[in-house]
């Protein structure tokens, strides 16, 4: 039985209280969906009201009042202010030893930097908490650091020890990449539940036109932060157009196409690659682009082992970028619980002029369309690592392209790999009649570590040619075989679409 077709009931996973009580949020959820969507007020008072980014950053939550709230001795929760971009009223409560007790929100629990606000009311009615932060001791015993916030629609992002935030995952997508408008639910719920053996519970309640939700995850902050999280979606109109387990990421410029920018910096990415593990045991290696047009790719699979789009290279000499740190920026993996039956894995990928805009989503979508008043939940495990990707024998550590001087009609690639075996051969593929050239293969220089006189796996480069002729897309696959016509390495994809002018 596959998620997107089994009852709630028939599913593994943690277990979710289902009391059909007013104070369920999973029982809440249910309910909603049968009712007509009622959006909640979005129109906020002063001080909250108008406010760009410099003002909004100028609102901080007081400690004690709303920030550094404890919570279980382990952890802390800071409550944060509206304004902006996040305009829903968040109700945000807990589960205590006397029952479920809300946070009570005011202006007078936040500080207001007195350069963009004047008098402060007393009082902000409509108004409420747009979402809430978490710390606990993850980078010093003495000091509670941040490392999960939920905030805006149904938004997360999380990090583990020495990482700096990056991109971010989702309860639900809707529509992504299609061409309709987006839709994007949203939290209107957020319920804290008791630490139990330094183990941190969240659920939240999630609205839309076309679906009500219920999230329940369980954090295990560390090195890696792991979230344990499961969704139920109840849908109030057949979707066929849903993203499970969402990641949302940034990739301006690479050494793919580098001349997308003009920039100091040889790379400005949150993410630059997609690696699929699926079902078939295949390991797949899908960098990320900055294209002139949308694209979306859907790589077809049954029951995934995982997804992820990671930061491949850490080097700060990959990025030169001394504020932005995008090489302590995590990865994040997405591993299956159960069986997610048949679908595909969709990456979607939007042009954008600067870095400031996340532009690469990647997300589950079931085969089977989700039918309105049914129920289907999703068992998953969200890791956020700064660890490599998943290496099938050997590794992909770099992928460059450039046009060919010699032929101006032509781009020259490059795909450097790591410990493969010398008996090795490389079979390559391009569609919509795209000619690549036979790949030739050449042994690299000693990589850092041998430099270093330490021992590291030998280092090969496939490189070759492809001319589009006529094409405007081409998908180009590339397998390192061996002597069995095993494959030795991740399975290297990439799409190529005309640049910006029209050129190659």
């Amino acid at each position: 039985m596959t998620a997107a077709a089994t009852l709630l009931g028939a599913r593994g996973g943690y277990a979710q209280s289902d009391s059909g009580s007013d104070d369920d949020l999973l029982s809440r959820a249910r309910k909603l969906s049968s009712e007509p969507y009622r959006p909640g007020n979005r129109t906020l008072p002063p001080p909250f009201a108008g406010l760009d980014y410099d003002s909004y950053r100028g609102i901080r939550p007081l400690p004690g009042l709303a920030a550094m709230l404890d919570h279980g001795g382990v952890y802390a929760v800071d409550l944060l202010p509206p304004g902006l971009f996040f305009k829903t009223p968040v109700t945000v409560d807990r589960v205590t030893e006397n029952g479920i007790e809300p946070y009570g929100f005011s202006p007078d629990l936040f500080s207001f930097d007195l350069r963009y606000f004047d008098e402060i009311p007393a009082e902000a009615p409509n108004a409420g908490f747009s979402g809430v932060r978490l710390r606990t001791a993850l980078n010093h015993p003495d000091e509670k650091n941040e490392f999960l916030v939920i905030q805006g629609a149904s938004y997360f992002r999380a990090i583990g020890r020495d990482m700096v935030y990056g991109l971010s995952a989702r309860s639900v997508a809707l529509g992504t990449g299609g061409g309709a408008p987006e839709e994007f639910p949203e939290i209107i719920h957020l319920r804290l539940h008791t630490p139990v053996d330094g183990k941190l519970r969240i659920e939240g309640l999630i609205d839309s036109p076309s679906l009500s939700a219920h999230i329940d995850m369980r954090v295990t902050p560390g090195d890696d932060t792991r979230q344990a999280i499961s969704v139920t979606i109840f849908p109030r109109k057949t979707l066929d157009s849903i993203g499970v387990a969402p990641l949302t990421s940034m990739y301006f410029k690479g050494p793919l196409r580098s001349s997308v920018g003009d920039d100091f910096r040889p790379a400005v990415h949150d993410s630059d690659v997609l690696v699929v593990q699926n079902g078939a045991g295949e390991t797949l290696w899908r960098p990320v682009g900055n294209p002139a047009k949308v694209q979306s790719s859907s790589f077809n699979d049954t029951d995934p082992r995982s997804f992820g789009l990671y930061q491949s290279d850490r080097r700060f000499a990959a990025f030169q970028d001394t504020e932005a740190k995008y090489g302590q920026r995590p990865s994040a993996r997405v591993e299956p619980r159960g069986d997610w039956g048949n679908g595909a894995v969709i990456l979607i990928e939007i042009p954008t002029g600067d870095e400031f805009m996340d532009n690469i989503v990647a997300f589950w979508r079931p085969s089977q369309s989700l039918e309105k008043g049914s129920e289907h939940r999703f068992d998953y495990d969200l890791v956020w690592t700064l660890s490599p990707p998943p290496e099938n024998g050997a590794r992909i550590f770099q992928t460059r392209s450039g046009i060919d001087p010699n032929d101006r009609q032509s781009l020259q690639f490059v795909v450097d790999f790591e410990g493969l075996p010398e008996n090795v051969w490389p079979e390559l593929a391009a569609t919509d009649g795209a000619q690549a050239s036979d790949p030739v293969l050449l042994p690299l220089p000693a990589g850092e570590r041998e430099a270093a006189g330490k021992h590291a796996p030998t280092r090969l480069r496939v490189a070759f040619k492809l001319r589009p002729g006529n094409a405007d897309r081409s998908d180009l696959r590339l397998v390192m075989r061996g002597p069995q016509s095993q494959a030795l390495a991740p399975v290297w994809i990439h799409r190529w679409t005309r640049a910006r002018d029209g050129g190659v």
